[in-house]
């Protein structure tokens, strides 16, 4: 691992001090994790993206869920890891990531602009159940009237479901929960270290009568395995009943790092459709254009039909005028510490679009 060179210079993501350490308990077994004290923690998004923000914060590398799918991946070769089980089991955990938040919200330049966490692993895998992380993330987002959003296929959110209210009074907060299916057999080897799609429809439905707007990102669509007509309906279905704000579908994108893992679980568990995969993602990363559309149309007819719509660009990142001493706090900022530059290792670049009746919809997925 690079610690060394990631370490050295003003540059460097983590300092020089690295601790390793795995737990042999039933969650945490075969995991190892990386405490690392980070340099920075707002990152700038790539100006090449076109994603509907510019600041993400992201307190893990490497992620649990062990989705086969997850575009992040590829971040994992930056540290000489690879893309595969190491991701899946050598987690980076910055553990300075509440105090160092705090300290670049109250820096002079920063302007209060949206952040953005769980775009690139989720923020509520399973080592958030140890580190503990998020709530003083969520408590200097709050103390600074920060506008935030959280993608996450994580139940532990309802953890902090007290501290997401309390922000929520102070400014905006966007949620959004990814459910792309609904089928076991597909969740089990696909998704095999996240709870139950039943179970993220819960945090649906538990945040929405709390009053918490949630959406859901009905992600991946995955091309002849959860496509069907009736795959798709069953689960807009279930999203409205769960009391969703909108669902905003996804297909399936397989990026550097990601296809190649992939594929090789395809040619395991569905042998016969690999030729299809090479086929239709031939052309690079996304499936063809009129694949997209198709799946968008079917997915809004549907979420019309129950009441629910997509999501729409912006409405999560609107800053509330605020009052008292957090208003104070975050508007007499006007721009970010220039130390605190991003490095593509840590970064999202994913391309994307506002959803619209008939066309694709491409965003970056945890």
């Amino acid at each position: 691992m690079r610690w060394d060179n990631l370490g050295d210079g003003p540059a460097a993501l983590f300092g020089a001090d690295v601790v390793s350490r795995t737990f042999d308990t039933p969650e945490f077994r075969g995991i190892t994790f990386h405490e690392v004290r980070a340099r920075s923690l707002v990152n700038r998004v790539p100006g090449a993206s076109r994603m509907p923000f510019e600041w993400t914060v992201n307190p893990y590398r490497g992620c649990s869920h062990a989705c086969v799918y997850c575009f992040a991946r590829k971040t994992h070769s930056y540290l000489d890891l690879d893309t595969g089980l190491d991701f899946d089991s050598q987690i980076v955990v910055k553990v300075n990531a509440p105090e160092l938040l705090r300290r670049e919200l109250a820096g002079r330049r920063w302007r209060g602009d949206h952040i953005a966490m769980g775009t690139n692993v989720d923020c509520y895998q399973r080592a958030e159940g140890r580190y503990r992380l998020m709530p003083g993330i969520l408590t200097a987002l709050r103390d600074h009237a920060n506008p935030f959003s959280i993608l996450t296929k994580g139940t532990l959110i309802l953890r902090d479901l007290e501290l997401l209210r309390q922000a929520a009074e102070l400014t905006d907060v966007g949620i959004s929960v990814s459910v792309g299916f609904l089928d076991h057999e597909l969740w089990r080897t696909v998704e095999p270290g996240t709870p139950a799609p039943e179970r993220r429809l819960d945090v649906v439905r538990t945040l929405t009568a709390h009053g918490i707007a949630c959406g859901v990102l009905m992600a991946p669509v995955i091309p002849f395995l959860g496509d069907a007509p009736e795959q798709l309906r069953g689960t807009v279905r279930a999203i409205a009943e769960a009391g969703a704000g909108s669902v905003t579908p996804l297909v399936l994108h397989l990026r550097p790092g990601a296809r190649e893992w992939f594929l090789s679980w395809l040619g395991r568990h569905h042998p016969h459709l690999v030729r299809r995969y090479t086929t239709m993602y031939a052309d690079g990363a996304y499936a063809p254009t009129w694949y997209q559309r198709r799946i968008t149309r079917q997915v809004h007819e549907l979420a019309a039909e129950y009441g629910i719509g997509p999501a729409r660009s912006g409405e999560a990142r609107r800053i509330r005028p605020p009052s008292g001493d957090a208003g104070n706090n975050s508007g007499n900022n006007s721009g970010k510490d220039a130390g605190n530059s991003t490095s593509a290792a840590d970064s999202t670049s994913a391309p994307t679009a506002t959803p619209t009746p008939t066309g694709p919809t491409q965003l970056t997925l945890i």
